[in-house]
């Protein structure tokens, strides 16, 4: 029998209510109920789980497919938010759809993700401080309200030193998110590319580049005010002045459960957008 997680957003009642709700009703599976925001709990349970039921929004998704690192579990999220991007179902449709993603009846799409590092705070003996996206690294300002330099080599070649609000580094699921708010593309979903995208320029670089796979991104980040590491939009880290910020694809994809055929994206993409799905 399957070991199977629903993971929910503990800020939200409904999802809890509704995550209990499936974990009594469905069948096919042992299934076991945390927030997803109670990660200890979450990775004490993750081994030998073989699937992940999100119930919640986007939000909640992106903390599930940081949870599961590095066991790869796929994920099927049930939307009850305003937008799920990267929701496979409704909450009108979870009843009846859940049963055939936990019996196999589904394919799977894999999402890049970036693995970001803080190369000055490594100590001897420890682990670098790392972390790993499914949306975005973004570094940028804090509270006030001035812009920050973020000097940016790609593979150890200087690029440019960009005057901004903020410079993202995006993966494709990311591109639809806050770097197309930053007037950034849309990548199509299985690319493993990056998008480096400035938020606001003033006086420098103005446009989005997309980075192969292979590409090392160093930020150097100088402000006489605090500057701030984002990462996925749910982890804040204060830097220190002229800190070393590292990204690059992670060794692990976030894995997810489809139903749908792989170009669904183009058709529902339109609707998303105007946030009507």
């Amino acid at each position: 029998m399957k070991k199977v997680a629903i993971l929910y957003n503990g800020r939200a009642p409904a999802a809890e209510e509704m995550a209990r709700r499936l974990a009594n009703e469905l069948s096919g599976g042992e299934f076991w109920v945390c927030s997803v925001g109670d990660e200890a709990k979450v990775r004490i349970d993750l081994p030998g789980t073989s699937l992940v039921i999100s119930v919640g929004g986007d939000g909640t998704i992106l903390r599930a497919a940081r949870a599961v690192v590095p066991w790869s579990v796929p994920i099927v999220g049930i939307n009850l938010g305003k937008l799920g991007f990267m929701a496979e179902l409704s909450a009108q449709e979870a009843r009846d759809k859940l049963p055939k993603f936990i019996a196999g009846d589904a394919h799977v799409e894999e999402r890049a993700m970036l693995l970001v590092e803080l190369p000055g705070r490594a100590r001897a003996g420890q682990e670098m401080p790392a972390y790993h996206a499914l949306n975005e690294a973004a570094v940028g300002r804090g509270t006030v309200s001035r812009v920050i330099f973020a000097e940016v080599s790609v593979d150890g070649e200087r690029l440019t030193t960009y005057k901004a609000d903020g410079v993202i580094l995006a993966t494709a699921t990311g591109s639809t998110g806050y770097a197309l708010a930053a007037g950034g593309p849309i990548l199509y979903p299985q690319s493993r590319d990056m998008l480096l995208q400035p938020v606001a320029p003033h006086l420098s670089l103005p446009h989005g580049i997309v980075l192969p796979s292979t590409a090392v991104v160093d930020m150097i980040v100088r402000s006489d005010h605090q500057a701030m590491l984002s990462i996925d939009g749910q982890v804040d880290i204060a830097l220190q002045n002229e800190e070393r910020v590292r990204v690059r694809l992670s060794p692990y994809s976030a894995r997810f459960l489809r139903a749908q055929a792989p170009a669904y994206f183009y058709g529902t993409l339109p609707r998303r957008l105007r946030g009507q799905e």
